[in-house]
């Protein structure tokens, strides 16, 4: 089995990781596993691209199951060879294919007990694509640029249309994310046809 410092290089070197070292991004997404607590359920990683924070996570959760999604077959590709490499293919799928559409499939639709994203949209976008994945009472986290200030960031009104309640900042050193709770199933509007949440965004 590999290290998960060389899977990432790997993704680096790849163009499927962003650029800069692998350690501060690595850190980063064990601060959110920090963050989150301890998690043996169902989790669905949000255009896990490079594997970040996705593959972080599940080494840090023994237990958990997980679905890594990503609309580029080239990084899907390297998420199933890094499945096998980390020796997590067991308990992790790699999904290839759009959010919108991905969300409307009855064995992903509201299946998730956690939904994380880190660089995939706008806070609209991640919302609206995120909602169709989770139960009721399931849990969006949302990695946060440093200082983001959630209250402008995050509206309310339309959270609340999509299912969620009022959105909770938390931060553990550098690492900053919003937590999001659903309050009830998303309706069946939720998401939008491909590609309509970044083109006219709810807010």
């Amino acid at each position: 089995m590999r290290s998960l410092v060389d899977v990432l290089e790997d993704a680096r070197r790849l163009g499927v990781l962003g650029p800069g070292p692998v350690e501060p991004q690595l850190r980063h997404s064990s601060d959110l596993a920090d963050l989150i607590g301890p998690f043996e359920r169902d989790m669905l990683d949000l255009g896990s691209g490079g594997g970040l924070p996705g593959l972080v996570l599940l080494e840090a959760w023994p237990r958990a199951r997980g679905v890594l999604l990503d609309a580029q077959r080239r990084r899907c590709e390297f998420l199933e060879r890094a499945t096998v490499d980390l020796g997590l293919a067991s308990r992790v799928e790699v999904r290839c294919g759009r959010a919108e559409v991905l969300a409307r499939e009855p064995d992903l639709r509201a299946r998730f007990d956690l939904v994380v994203a880190r660089s995939f949209g706008s806070p609209a976008v991640v919302a609206e694509c995120a909602a169709g994945f989770l139960r009721a009472g399931g849990e969006l986290v949302v990695t946060e640029p440093p200082e983001a200030d959630a209250a402008i960031r995050w509206d309310v009104s339309a959270l609340a249309d999509l299912g969620f309640d009022p959105p909770t900042s938390v931060r553990r050193h550098e690492t900053g994310a919003v937590r999001l709770i659903l309050g009830r199933d998303a309706d069946d509007r939720w998401p939008r046809r491909d590609g309509i949440p970044r083109k006219r965004p709810l807010w």
